[in-house]
């Protein structure tokens, strides 16, 4: 398993759409009538992000990201005798 960070430090703005998607039966897939739900815009900042908002006149909120918590981990703990699971491998 992986966690790689790789393009998570972008800002992200996208569409909310009020339109309800309806599922295709053939296909099984997500169709809307509204296609701005379909575009996702990525900027640099949360400064260019709330700026590019308010010049196109939307509505906007800023979801901040988490903090990550990181487990201090080695690979020497999957060997180690008082190992809470079991070995799968």
């Amino acid at each position: 398993m992986q966690s790689g960070q790789g393009n998570t430090k972008k800002w992200l703005a996208e569409y909310i759409s009020d339109i309800e998607q309806v599922k295709d039966t053939l296909m099984g897939w997500n169709s809307s009538l509204d296609t701005k739900s379909q575009i996702k815009v990525f900027f640099d900042t949360k400064e260019q992000a709330i700026k590019w908002a308010k010049k196109n006149n939307y509505q906007y909120f800023v979801d901040d990201p988490k903090k990550r918590k990181i487990k201090p981990k080695s690979y020497a703990s999957n060997f180690d005798i008082n190992r809470k699971e079991s070995w799968t491998h």
